[in-house]
């Protein structure tokens, strides 16, 4: 997939912001297709917040009133994105009868997400994790 391009910090922060809901939008989607036993319950409750975390404090990192309100943020976004990557590694392992071609797709949404939100946090004066 072609990186996109962007011109300016405003045209970056709405693309990522409509990423990051689209992600969460798609975890929801895809829990729903869980069976509907126990342990997958518990691991779409989880994995919906984490990627619906993700989703909102990117969004109020955005609309912070200082750079430490945005690290404080965006430290949340790459905590909650790395959460994600995990859960969605847990129903792979699960052995859960799920759209395969799907959980690839998200692990790699998931993928990149921790990775530009990781970058993020990095530049904007923090360590990498």
């Amino acid at each position: 997939m072609e990186k996109p391009v962007f011109k300016s910090k405003e045209e970056f922060i709405a693309w990522f912001q409509k990423k990051s809901k689209q992600f969460a939008i798609d975890i929801i989607k895809f829990c729903r297709t869980l069976p509907p036993d126990q342990a997958a319950r518990v691991i779409s409750y989880q994995i919906i917040k984490s990627a619906t975390s993700v989703a909102a404090n990117y969004r109020a990192a955005c609309r912070g009133r200082s750079q430490a309100e945005f690290f404080s943020k965006i430290c949340i976004v790459v905590e909650e994105a790395d959460e994600s990557v995990f859960w969605l590694e847990m129903i792979e392992g699960t052995g859960f009868k799920i759209d395969s071609i799907e959980l690839k797709r998200l692990q790699q949404e998931a993928d990149e997400i921790l990775a530009i939100t990781a970058k993020a946090k990095a530049t904007s004066g923090g360590k990498s994790s």
